[in-house]
Parts: structure tokens; sequence; C-alpha cells
């Protein structure tokens, strides 16, 4: 006799798990999606197999649920939402570090790196972004005309941010990029996500070594030291330098794109951010961009340790749960006008970089960038404009981060 999984009730009225962006609306969320949001506050969807986990939609219940402790961050609880499960490499296991960790070990984790990105810190940052800006902008008026504005100044700014804070050769950063790129593919396929985590692991592990004997005044140092004490295992240090590493350049790269040409679109907009002076007007700018463009797809996973009640709803101990950003963020409830581009609006309550104990790590460091690079970029070059229309941007459907594959500009 056989009998139905409780975790998979009858499924003929759950939906499947929808594509959060579309052809039809490439800076909004797709009909799918607002389907989705219709159901309710929580649902249930059909994804990866076997699984239905639930759909959290609402901006009030994700934010609640980001910081409840009975919902488990840890990639290899059963139940767990994940397109695959983790793997190990020697003992760099595939879990991006204390991002697929639950306190007290999260929290032991995240405080050795914490401390670099704190508000001081980073600022004192900010004239090393502004060179930085300036000389890729330098380099694109000197080349041809159109360029491609990924390859030649939204990717290479924040790659080039990163290494210098953790301590990793730019000289490296055709290989760390290429790798990045399979790794939020969701074209890709798992044993190729897995071999460019492995390959990424190795380097680092490679540059921990080295750091040890050889340290500097950079994060991996700080890391190798800690491995020297006894702290962590050079396999930790590693995965832990991936997961910077990574999210360091790939996430901001994506912003920087997308919303120079979501401005590009909205030039009333633009203009305000290109001629204030203002710094707090950028800032508000920017956190309305986050917002509004919300590039972490597939959301934010995690495993119910015991029962929990949800907007009327029971989620069992072991079923899996996604928290959908993009939705939280667009919800009438918080946003007026949600899917209107604003950015005068107080947009600071986005869900942009996930909240509670997991929140990003590195979300100074990412706002800083933003602020630095949008309004250097539009007074440099104020006749700024896309070369192709549009339809023609080839954007990440394919990709965990949302963005576009590129951007041909001129000026």
């Amino acid at each position: 006799m056989t009998t139905t999984p409780r975790t998979s009730p009858l499924t003929t009225d759950i939906p499947e798990f929808p594509h959060p962006r579309s052809s039809a609306c490439p800076f909004g969320v797709s009909a799918e999606m607002r389907a989705l949001r219709d159901r309710g506050p929580v649902s249930r969807v059909k994804s990866w197999g076997e699984s239905t986990p639930w759909v959290v939609t609402r901006h009030a219940e994700q934010k609640a649920l980001l910081g409840d402790p009975r919902l488990s961050a840890d990639f290899a609880q059963p139940g767990f939402p994940s397109p695959v499960a983790p793997q190990s490499v020697g003992d760099h296991k595939t879990d991006m570090s204390f991002v697929g960790m639950d306190d007290p070990e999260h929290a032991r984790l995240r405080r050795m790196v914490s401390g670099v990105f704190t508000m001081k810190r980073i600022e004192a940052m900010r004239p090393l972004v502004q060179r930085i800006t300036d000389d890729f902008i330098d380099t694109m008026l000197a080349g041809p005309k159109p360029a491609d504005l990924v390859q030649s100044f939204a990717l290479p700014i924040p790659s080039l941010v990163i290494s210098e804070l953790l301590g990793v050769p730019y000289e490296d950063h055709e290989f760390f990029q290429t790798n990045s790129k399979t790794i939020v593919s969701s074209h890709a396929t798992a044993a190729a996500r897995h071999a460019a985590h492995t390959h990424l692991a190795e380097y680092l592990d490679d540059l921990v070594e080295r750091k040890s004997s050889e340290p500097g005044e950079d994060l991996l140092s700080q890391l190798a030291g800690r491995v020297e004490d006894g702290e962590l295992t050079r396999g930790q240090a590693a995965t832990m330098g991936v997961l910077l590493l990574l999210g360091g350049h790939e996430t901001t790269a994506n912003m920087i794109t997308l919303g120079t040409l979501l401005l590009l679109e909205h030039p009333d907009q633009l203009a305000t951010i290109r001629d204030t002076d203002n710094p707090r007007v950028i800032a508000n700018a920017v956190e309305e961009l986050l917002r509004y463009l919300s590039i972490v797809h597939l959301g934010r996973r995690r495993t119910a340790l015991e029962d929990i009640e949800v907007a009327g709803q029971t989620i069992k101990a072991g079923d899996g749960v996604i928290l959908l950003s993009e939705l939280a963020n667009r919800d009438p409830d918080v946003f007026i006008e949600p899917d209107t581009l604003d950015i005068t609006r107080d947009a600071r309550s986005h869900l942009a970089f996930g909240a509670g104990t997991h929140h990003c790590v590195g979300q100074p460091l990412a706002r800083m960038e933003l602020q630095v690079i949008y309004p250097t970029l539009f007074r440099r070059i104020p006749t700024l404009r896309t070369a192709v229309d549009v339809a023609e941007v080839p954007f990440k459907y394919d990709a965990v981060i949302y963005g576009v594959h590129e951007l041909p500009v001129t000026w």
C-alpha cells in the first residue's frame, strides 16, 4: 500500500513555482508571480521534483519569518527547498559557509567577517571606489563606441573593490568571474555548478595558505590568522572567501547595469540623480532601485523546525518555505503604487538584503558602491544612452541573480 507523503498533498490546484521575470515586463515581476501573490500571503507551490514548499508573498510575514529561529537556513535539513542537494568537496561544503548554517555556529562564523563591513570601514573606502569608478570611465571614454557597459564598467568595478578588500589578486578576475557566473546560472547543471564551486574553493584555499606565511591588511589574511589560532579550518576559511568573493562582485555588477538601464528608461529620475549634490537624495534613490529591481531570484529558502502559524496557515515541522523578496518589495500595504519607480519615496524597509540574523553581511559595501557609481556615471557621461532597443537587451532570465548579459551603450 502506498501513501502520499505529508509534504506532497493533492496537487491538482497547486501551481508550479513561477519564473519571477518575463520579457513582457523585464523590470517588473511576471504575471505568474502576480498570480501567486493573488492566491494569498501563504500558499503551496510545486517545485524541484516532488517538493511542495510554502511560498510567503507579503512583506510583514516575510520580515517576521526571516527573524524567526523556528526556520532553519541549513541546506542539509530534510525538506529544504533546493534544486540541488548539498555536496562536499574535501572539507569544502557547497553550503556557502555561514549562509547555510543556523545559530550559534552561523553567528560565530559571521562575526569573523562582519567587522570588515562596518559603516566606518566602508565609508573609509569611498574615495577608493570613487577613484576606481573614474578610472574605468576614463578607459571607457577612450575606447571604441558602442561599449558593453557590463564588461567595461559594471563588472570590473565591484570585482576590483572586493579583490582589494579580500586580498585576491585582481589579475585573476576572469577566473573567478567565469566560475561565479556558472554558480548563479539556473541553466548550468548541478555538476557544472559543483565544479565551479570546487575551482573557487581550491583557489581560495591556496590563497589562505599563502596568507598564513605572507599576511597583509586584508580579510583573507585575517581568516588565515584564525586558522592558525584553531578557530577555523582552512576549508571553512576558503568557503567563506568564496561566499564573499562571489557576493561581492556578482550582485553589485548586476545592480549597476540593470539600474543604469532602468534609469535610462526614466530620464526625469536619472536627471535628479545626475544633478543633485545631496548625498541623502542619492542614498534614497539607491534604496528605491534595490526595492524595485529585487535582483535575487528563487527566494530566501528555509525549513520549518517546528509547526508555525502564518496568516491562518500551519506550516508543519519539516516543510520547506520560500520567501520571495520581489513580491514583498512590491507589497501595496507597504509601498504606495509599488509598481512605479519613484526615487523620492522612502524605500528603506525593502527586503532586498533580507532581514534578521541572515541579512546580507556585505550590504554596506554594496550600498556605498552604488551611491558612488550611479551619479558619477551620469555626471561624467551626461549623454549616455543605450545603443540598442531595450527589446534587444539580453536579460538574465536564466540566472539566480537577475541582470543583463551585456548592455551596449554609446554617448
